[in-house]
């Protein structure tokens, strides 16, 4: 192995934390906060640009169409005006489809509070599956997304590390290369972290600063690959 001589703080600071706090989202706070946190992860769970993603939230954002009542009070032609207004276009009829499912189902059996569908959730594995229930298009992808950033906040959210996060885990020098459980992987990354003398309830700022690594070494591997392929003419 390499060793890392890049603090985890340090990596952090670097390559900013939790998706949430850029867009300026307190997951600790409160349910209202949390279901802010989760519009976001299914604008991002989708195949689309991260700068889309962000941008489209703050549409919903501007407009205060940030709670389950608000977004059923908008409609379907509302909300596909928001989505397009940020630039999610190539999605935005089945994703106000699935915006308005989603939290009707909250409404109707959580009282449009996440909260309380995490106390109802049995362990963290029905949390997943109580998440996916809300509606059709919300998988592993958004669920994890959103319950990474919940990690430390929420007792029952305990998602796998995210092959992102192990890729620059592991090309930073912070665990071997080769096959890693994801338990095992994320316990040596937790304790990283608390070796550099941090706080287990911000480990989720590690985690989204090794996922904007791992994309960022997504991105130059495809642009390798795409580099090597036979040019036409």
């Amino acid at each position: 192995m390499t060793e890392t001589h890049i603090a985890p703080a340090v990596l952090v600071r670097s390559h900013r934390g939790r998706y949430a706090a850029a867009l300026g989202i307190e997951p600790a706070a409160d349910s209202v906060e949390r279901f802010k946190w989760f519009l976001a992860a299914i604008l991002y769970g989708t195949r689309i640009s991260e700068a889309l993603a962000t941008r489209t939230w703050r549409e919903f954002a501007a407009r205060g169409v940030l709670a389950p009542q608000r977004m059923l009070d908008t409609g379907w032609d509302g909300l596909v005006a928001i989505l397009d207004a940020g630039g999610y276009t190539r999605y935005d009829f089945k994703t106000a489809t699935k915006l308005l499912a989603v939290c009707a189902t909250l409404l109707r059996d959580y009282a449009g509070d996440l909260d309380a569908l995490h106390a109802a959730a049995i362990d963290p594995r029905d949390l997943e599956a109580r998440l996916k229930a809300l509606g059709k298009g919300i998988g592993d992808t958004t669920v994890a997304i959103f319950l990474r950033e919940l990690r430390g906040i929420w007792g029952k959210a305990a998602p796998p590390l995210s092959p992102l996060a192990l890729a620059a885990a592991q090309e930073l020098g912070y665990l071997r290369r080769g096959r890693h459980a994801s338990g095992k992987a994320l316990a040596k990354l937790q304790q990283a972290w608390a070796d550099d003398g941090q706080a287990a309830e911000t480990f989720a700022d590690f985690e989204a600063a090794l996922v904007r690594v791992g994309l960022r070494l997504r991105r130059a591997e495809s642009r390798h690959h795409h580099s090597l392929l036979p040019q036409a003419g």
